[in-house]
């Protein structure tokens, strides 16, 4: 007998998947393939982004994809993802989303690449997004982006990661995300940094927003959880992950690989099995 999993929570990432792929996704196809995901009883759906058509094409049909997702019936919530006061503005418009969510990064190189400004603009950012959240009913989570290290030789380790974390607990956030934005996090990497913020902030949820090879994904999973993470990032079959990996093996955590590593340690997310089977088929349909 499984124990159903009611304290971990499994996000997925259709807009992760999507957003770098090589050629536009209809609109339709983007919609009729969240419907169905909303069927499976995820936590929430990362559907979309509210940034510049120019940086992301993919992502420039978001509220016309909104606008086609039938939240009847499910309880799952949409998250979608801003980069600035501008995008956060357009998006807590729309009563459908719950949840926005920021890119912050530990790395002040990536942090320009990412975003096109400096960490301590991006503070200012926060502090405007999340007081829109306040005011319109939304929960902004915020994403340390290069959470576990990062290929710029910029400054990494426990006490760098916890003045960030303590940075945004201060800004009242109650939902930090840890990114390996780049695949290149080790287990011990992993468990190592849930380990020192865990105990830390013991209200905070703390997230794991991983990008791996098939390689290595259970052993990160595994060091994930037992490090205390009870949020994941994933995407069915790992597909998409961070252009900038320039590796075309580390992809985003398959979410059905989370799925195997909980059933494995006797636990179940009591999923619709058949609305999890029509999603996997319309993903391969999706990303060929």
């Amino acid at each position: 007998m499984k124990d159903t999993l009611t304290n971990i929570q499994l996000i997925e990432c259709p807009r992760d998947a999507m957003q770098g792929w090589h050629d536009f996704i209809p609109t339709q196809q983007k919609i009729n393939y969240i419907n169905q995901l909303l069927q499976v009883g995820f936590h929430t759906i990362d559907f979309g982004s509210f940034v510049s058509s120019k940086a992301i094409p993919q992502m420039a049909d978001t509220v016309e994809v909104l606008k086609g997702l039938n939240l009847h019936n499910t309880n799952t919530k949409l998250l979608a993802i801003v980069a600035n006061v501008r995008g956060a503005e357009s998006a807590v418009m729309f009563d459908e989303i719950t949840y926005l969510g920021f890119p912050f990064s530990v790395s002040p190189t990536f942090q320009l690449r990412n975003t096109n400004s400096t960490q301590e603009e991006s503070l200012h950012t926060i502090d405007a997004i999340q007081e829109l959240c306040l005011k319109n009913n939304k929960t902004l989570v915020v994403y340390l982006s290069m959470g576990f290290g990062n290929p710029y030789g910029d400054a990494y380790n426990g006490e760098i990661l916890l003045q960030w974390a303590n940075a945004m607990v201060q800004k009242n956030i109650g939902i930090i995300s840890l990114a390996d934005t780049v695949g290149v996090a080790t287990p011990n990497h992993i468990k190592a940094a849930f380990e020192v913020l865990i105990p830390k902030y013991p209200n905070i949820i703390f997230g794991a927003h991983l990008h791996a090879s098939a390689q290595n994904r259970m052993a990160k999973l595994s060091a994930a959880y037992e490090g205390g993470c009870t949020r994941f990032d994933g995407a069915i079959r790992g597909y998409g992950g961070c252009p900038m990996a320039q590796d075309e093996l580390v992809g985003n955590m398959d979410s059905l690989v989370i799925m195997e590593y909980f059933q494995q340690i006797g636990k179940d997310f009591n999923f619709n099995q058949s609305a999890l089977e029509k999603s996997i088929q319309l993903a391969a349909e999706i990303f060929v």
